[in-house]
């Protein structure tokens, strides 16, 4: 199913992709876009998770890293049913975290070092869950695609507004205009749609896999907080990215929340606590199973 989807994705991003050449050069302007989608699509699918990673100069991290991040990658993994990825490093005081790759078999999470230096064990776990749940879900195939082409987009709208699209077209230069705002509008709100609704179940999976749906509930608070008082100047200069961090790392709190790539913490808070509940009542153990907060930098700092 998430091939499938992916397919359907690359599909709409091709036809905005050929739209756009006919706005700039008519009916060869269209086949010179379809000629360029097309090897966009290929390249994107095989190299998208290492240009994402570059964008954000991501390093990766030794298997035997003295802070046993990777340890607890592949434990969780483990617990996930899923080969252990590879494991990236992002130099930002913002705390925040993403996964990528075209399956499971190739795939890598990263997570910045304001995360390791903000969040408790317990609060790291559930991070690295959540990013885990995306990749068993097949999510990060679509999300990466999703952020290449939206980029791609973006940029070739700036190129024809900068240049000027088919002023002797049908619909006119102000249409033309238009249409090369919205257009890029549109790949953006895919972006929203499709991290809007796989949140959600990515903190549900995240959840069982690190058994501590409070510990990623909490995760979420602190990463939010930090993301609305830091900058994170690599991921302003590639906001097509921004669906992918587990919280937006954009200063989204300033714009309109329609417009947000991601549906709001409070929800995804309160939908956690009350999976804690329901696994409480299950155990019939409440107090066991809570999670108390940390003083946010543990063995991570």
């Amino acid at each position: 199913m998430g091939y499938a989807k992916t397919a359907i994705l690359m599909a709409a991003m091709t036809a905005l992709f050929m739209g756009f050449g006919y706005l700039l050069a008519g009916t060869g302007g269209m086949l010179i876009a379809l000629m360029v989608a097309a090897g966009m699509n290929v390249f994107t699918w095989w190299n998208s998770d290492k240009m994402v990673l570059s964008m954000h100069n991501a390093r990766p991290v030794l298997t035997e890293d003295r802070l046993g991040l990777s340890k607890l990658v592949e434990t969780l993994a483990g617990n996930a049913d899923l080969p252990t990825p590879e494991i990236y490093l992002i130099e930002t005081p913002q705390p925040n975290a993403f996964a990528t790759g075209r399956n499971p078999r190739n795939a890598a999470v990263a997570v910045t070092s304001g995360l390791l230096q903000t969040l408790s064990r317990e609060e790291l776990a559930g991070v690295i869950a959540h990013e885990l749940a995306h990749i068993k879900n097949h999510d990060t195939a679509i999300m990466t695609v999703t952020a290449t082409f939206a980029g791609a987009i973006t940029m070739l709208a700036n190129f024809a507004l900068f240049f000027g699209g088919r002023r002797d077209s049908a619909i006119g230069l102000v249409g033309t205009i238009a249409l090369m705002i919205l257009v890029p509008l549109a790949a953006g709100l895919v972006q929203m749609a499709i991290s809007r609704t796989r949140e959600y179940s990515a903190d549900r999976v995240g959840a069982e896999i690190c058994g501590q749906p409070l510990a990623l509930a909490s995760a979420l608070q602190r990463i939010q907080r930090g993301a609305a008082r830091i900058d994170n100047d690599t991921a302003e200069r590639n906001p097509a990215t921004a669906h992918m961090f587990i919280i937006n790392p954009l200063h989204a709190y300033k714009r309109d929340k329609l417009f947000s790539t991601h549906p709001s913490t409070a929800n995804r808070i309160a939908a956690l606590q009350k999976l804690a509940e329901q696994s409480n009542r299950q155990r019939r153990s409440p107090a066991g199973s809570e999670i108390k907060r940390g003083p946010g930098t543990g063995p991570w700092g």
